[in-house]
């Protein structure tokens, strides 16, 4: 490959190549979602253990919680990044969990309307708090795959509240950011495919969204709930639905605890 001779270049030339690979960046900043999980290379998908095993039990769980500690990528790296894949159909070959091929409908939650905005829109939108530097677009959900003008948060000012995705079976995938201080009965409503749950939820916000996700007409699927939190709330209900082999046990033989929690290992404590 010749190299480039920037001292024979007239000031024109430059000014273009400028605008050529500034232009290049604006573009790979709208295609993170791509350049996670590699086949190869120091982020290659098999130094992710823990991150694979969540994806593929997609594929046969409704429940599923990535408990871990703080700062380890559960927002952008798990619930983020597989939020993005359904709300697009753009999985990748490798993809080992369950798969949408028409467009879906999708809540994301976190704390507040505020962290909401912070973390979550942040991570999948590209912006967060208002003033903050960013532009729409260039989070996980690709740029060219963001439909119009999101819908904004009454009262909060930079959030959003619904925004339209491009599906890659040629429909529309709804997003729609709440927040669990919002209360239990913001989450009523009509089924949802899939709900995102980032930071640990009050159960009977919990217990809501589950009541979206299940299907009662005996031909749809169940949707998927999708949870990402550090137990900073110790064994909380939410925490035990995942963890059972942690509860308290009264009145039980030593036999009958050790079948139970035998049988929570098989399953694995991400998946319910």
């Amino acid at each position: 490959m010749t190299s480039l001779n920037l001292a024979s270049l007239s000031s024109s030339e430059k000014r273009e190549l400028i605008s050529l690979l500034e232009e290049k960046e604006r573009r790979k900043a709208r295609r993170k979602l791509f350049d996670l999980y590699p086949d190869t290379g120091p982020l290659r998908r098999e130094l992710y253990p823990k991150h694979m095993q969540f994806f593929a039990g997609g594929a046969e769980h409704m429940e599923r919680c990535m408990m871990a500690a703080n700062r380890i990528g559960k927002t952008w790296g798990v619930g983020g990044y597989e939020t993005t894949l359904h709300l697009t159909g753009l999985y990748p070959e490798w993809w080992p969990g369950r798969r949408f091929d028409a467009p879906i409908q999708a809540w994301v939650a976190g704390d507040t309307r505020t962290t909401t905005r912070d973390i979550i829109q942040h991570a999948l939108m590209g912006v967060g708090a208002e003033g903050a530097s960013g532009e729409i677009g260039t989070g996980l959900i690709p740029g060219d795959a963001i439909l119009g003008r999101p819908t904004p948060m009454q009262g909060v000012p930079g959030a959003f509240d619904t925004v339209m995705v491009r599906h890659a079976s040629g429909g529309r995938s709804m997003l729609q950011f709440k927040s669990y201080d919002q209360g239990r009965k913001t989450f009523q409503g009509t089924k949802k495919h899939l709900v995102w749950l980032d930071e640990e939820p009050p159960i009977d916000v919990y217990e809501e969204a589950m009541l979206r996700l299940t299907a009662t007409d005996g031909v749809s699927d169940n949707g998927l709930m999708l949870c990402t939190f550090t137990p900073l709330l110790g064994l909380s209900k939410v925490a035990l639905k995942f963890l059972p082999d942690l509860a308290p046990v009264e009145n039980t033989s030593p036999a009958s605890v050790a079948e139970t929690r035998a049988d929570t290992r098989q399953t694995g404590t991400f998946l319910r």
